[in-house]
């Protein structure tokens, strides 16, 4: 995980704290490591992690409030086109995990409910 990260805000602060929970929920569940926070242009990574051989690009999203829509609805068809970006850049940058099958989960945080991890929560944007 990404030791260096330096919250400047307190909505900077609840990310960081938020995509730490969704880490230990996915190590929990048998998922590695492999990046935290990668960032290309046009594009971040909250989590990259090894599910046996798949690489899974997690966005992590917590809301105080979920009568907005909530933390999964906010990954709407924007995001995920810029998440697809940074994966397709990710693995350019990261060729020995080229071979890999690859999915898009979310990790859901709505207030101070349990974390709902979403395995495959949306297809590779065109």
């Amino acid at each position: 995980m990404n030791t260096h990260f330096i919250a400047t805000s307190p909505t900077q602060h609840a990310g960081h704290a938020a995509e730490l929970r969704a880490a230990r929920l996915l190590a929990s569940h048998g998922l590695h490591h492999v990046a935290a926070n990668w960032r290309c242009r046009g594009g971040e990574l909250d989590l990259v992690m090894l599910d046996h051989g798949t690489l899974v690009f997690v966005e992590v999203r917590a809301r105080r409030n979920p009568n907005y829509g909530g933390a999964a609805a906010s990954v709407d068809a924007r995001k995920q086109r810029r998440l697809a970006h940074a994966a397709r850049a990710f693995i350019a940058t990261h060729p020995e995990h080229a071979a890999r099958v690859a999915r898009f989960d979310v990790v859901a945080i709505d207030g101070a409910a349990e974390p709902q991890w979403l395995q495959s929560a949306f297809d590779t944007p065109g």
